[in-house]
């Protein structure tokens, strides 16, 4: 059966908005994502809450180089862990527009108190065999989620992409038939510019010289988070 999700704008206006990036396997960058869409969205004049659910910090570890080199990093940013996310999210959510978590690369407590409380689900996932199969696991956590949280939206992402070659089709592809969850219609690659910007405090939006190709990949993240993308599985 063909099932048709609209990833992109899930809330009502004037509603908080929640976002998890999220997988259980490591290295896919999940936390350059979120902090290039806590910029992005932020530079929209967005009130963002960033939401480091990750042992490791690193969320936090860039918004204190930012800050140390801008003065304002131009949202919050606190950590949260387990259980204490999903209470302090739902008492803080009112006061912003959007909230970003950040999750750690395995199943954790984190991983799954987000996903009871998040809109949307984006699962970033390199074109590699190792991601495709660790894919299922994660789609077992999402299924499980959707029973305490129905309206939550889930889509991979191709992340870190090839710049040629049929391989990120091909995930893309095999990501649809294995977990029955949606592939957003574009890759984001990978690109030096992503690595250079977040080692100085910045997003890819605002670092120069400007990579134009990776402005692009990211504003197209952004303009599917903000509008409903319909797509089909």
């Amino acid at each position: 059966m063909q099932r048709i999700y609209a990833v992109g704008s899930v809330s009502p206006q004037g509603r908080v908005v929640i976002i998890t990036i999220g997988n259980i396997k490591g290295g896919c960058g999940k936390t350059t994502l979120a902090l290039n869409l806590t910029i992005a969205r932020a530079s929209e004049g967005r009130n963002v809450l960033l939401i480091d659910a990750d042992a490791q910090r690193s969320a936090l570890t860039f918004t204190k180089v930012r800050t140390e080199q801008l003065g304002d990093p131009g949202y919050t940013a606190v950590a949260l862990d387990g259980l204490a996310l999903m209470s302090q999210v739902k008492r803080l959510a009112p006061n912003y527009d959007d909230v970003l978590i950040d999750c750690g690369g395995r199943d954790t407590g984190s991983l799954r108190a987000a996903l009871t409380i998040s809109d949307m689900l984006i699962i970033p996932t390199q074109p590699r065999s190792l991601d495709l199969w660790a894919a299922e696991q994660m789609t077992e956590l999402a299924t499980e989620a959707r029973v305490v949280n129905p309206s939550l939206h889930i889509a991979h992402l191709i992340n870190m992409a090839d710049a040629q070659g049929s391989d990120n089709a091909d995930a893309a592809e095999m990501l649809r038939d294995l977990t029955g969850f949606p592939v957003f219609p574009f890759t984001i690659g990978r690109r030096k510019a992503f690595a250079n910007a977040i080692s100085d405090g910045r997003a890819v939006l605002e670092q120069l010289p400007r990579d134009a190709k990776a402005i692009n990949e990211l504003l197209q993240l952004v303009a599917a988070v903000a509008a409903p993308v319909p797509m089909e599985v």
